[in-house]
């Protein structure tokens, strides 16, 4: 029986009882595991799963939780996993849970997706609209949840065939937390040899995905400054010390690290995000505080920019008279590193997503100065992460992620769900001794 029939057959059944009850006894070749990008694919979009799918990200949706609050959303990615059948760790960080599809041995292969949501207030008018002021899903977390679930769901229908174990790593605090540093200090991803990731892209048109072997996402930090100096009324400038000058002058100069330091070819940022300092119109304060983000591309060129930062504050404060403090508060907001993309899983990649989509439908993408903390794991193992384009102009526009304005086109499910799943199983095939494949290709010949 061909693994699509296979599917066709099972699938409707699967969708109705419950997981414990399922039985694969099902033996598939090489050949047509090797088949199983499209597969999935259509799988994924059979109207019963495509639903189901939808229906996890509209209930995570209207629910939505900040870094290491995801309890909710925790306890629905269990109850579906608990339905699956998958057995799964928890809590990891917290919130995080990790699954185990498979063998339970090597090789090990990891697929991941953030669950956090962020601090802002939904201005669109849906059905499945925020409940939560001040809360939304505004990153297409709720999405990637949905969408490895769905990727779970094709695994565990072929768990007897996967000569390896897939792990399922939902991820809480991407969005400034750094759960991925957590989980990975937690040790999820021992004896993992590799792992990939996505994020839903606005950029992209549907049925497309977009990424590069090296550099994908830069390098971010957080830091803030205290700046304090003497205050008084604003009529007798000359009995005060201004911070509020002082502060002016530190953010002028601090945009001179990227235009007058840095090489025009090595891409860095450094952005003010926060001023805060007075009170009433005719009062000079004591102190201001000021804050903001910087982001590069290398090791070298972050730890210059940090010292830089922290230079120039200090400094330029002092030139006005005032004092400075500058707070690298790692603990709290840890520095994401570079996202990099392992040249050999790019290659894996290709392969995978070019039988499924088409290698026309493969686009490049350039680096970009957004920063991922899916970037802890591929610091750690070799690490893959791609951009699945839902752009589609039929439907209106779609604007890009932290806007009041996100929306997710939900078409693009299927095509998330399935290449998790596809990348997963074709990398443990492809971990197989060579002989062991041929014996078996022979064995079922006969």
């Amino acid at each position: 029986m061909s693994f699509s029939k296979w599917f066709s057959l099972s699938s409707t059944l699967y969708l109705f009882m419950p997981a414990a009850l399922i039985s694969c006894n099902i033996s598939l070749s090489p050949e047509e595991l090797d088949k199983t990008p499209v597969n999935f694919l259509d799988f994924a979009k059979k109207p019963e799963v495509f639903d189901w799918m939808v229906g996890i990200r509209r209930k995570i949706h209207e629910d939505p939780e900040l870094c290491f609050e995801e309890f909710e959303t925790s306890k629905l990615i269990r109850a579906e996993l608990d339905q699956m059948g998958i057995l799964y760790t928890h809590p990891i960080a917290g919130t995080g849970v990790v699954g185990y599809i498979g063998t339970g041995g090597p090789p090990f292969v990891a697929i991941r997706a953030d669950m956090d949501a962020l601090a802002v207030e939904e201005l669109v008018e849906w059905e499945h609209k925020s409940k939560v002021p001040g809360k939304m899903h505004a990153c297409g977390h709720d999405a990637h949840v949905a969408m490895l679930l769905g990727a779970a769901k094709m695994l565990q229908e072929l768990h007897h065939e996967l000569q390896g174990t897939v792990v399922l790593v939902f991820q809480p605090a991407e969005e400034g937390g750094g759960g991925a540093k957590k989980m990975l200090d937690a040790g999820v991803l021992k004896n993992v040899e590799a792992i990939f990731g996505l994020h839903i892209s606005s950029s992209d048109q549907i049925g497309t995905v977009a990424s590069r072997p090296g550099p994908v996402t830069a390098g971010s930090g957080i830091f803030e400054a205290v700046i304090s100096g003497k205050g008084g009324h604003a009529a007798i400038p000359q009995d005060t010390i201004d911070p509020i000058l002082a502060a002016s002058n530190v953010i002028v100069s601090l945009q001179h690290l990227v235009s007058r330091e840095a090489d025009p070819l090595d891409s860095q940022v450094v952005t003010i995000t926060k001023f805060q300092g007075g009170g009433a119109f005719n009062v000079i304060p004591d102190s201001v505080k000021i804050g903001g983000t910087f982001r590069a591309f290398s090791k070298e060129s972050f730890a210059q920019l940090k010292q830089r930062i922290e230079e120039v504050i200090t400094r330029q404060a002092c030139v006005l008279r005032c004092n400075a403090t500058v707070i690298f508060n790692e603990n709290e907001n840890p520095f994401y590193p570079v996202t990099v993309n392992n040249k050999d899983l790019h290659e894996h990649f290709q392969k995978v997503a070019g039988d499924m989509l088409g290698f026309r439908n493969l686009k490049e993408h350039l680096p970009m100065m957004n920063s991922e903390d899916f970037s802890f794991f591929a610091e750690a193992i070799p690490g893959y992460f791609f951009f699945l384009g839902m752009d589609d102009k039929t439907k209106g526009k779609f604007v890009r992620g932290h806007s009041p304005y996100y929306t997710v086109n939900e078409d693009a499910l299927p095509y998330g769900a399935a290449l998790h799943a596809s990348l997963a199983t074709r990398y443990l095939l492809e971990k197989q001794p060579k002989s062991t494949l041929h014996k078996e290709s022979s064995h079922d010949e006969l």
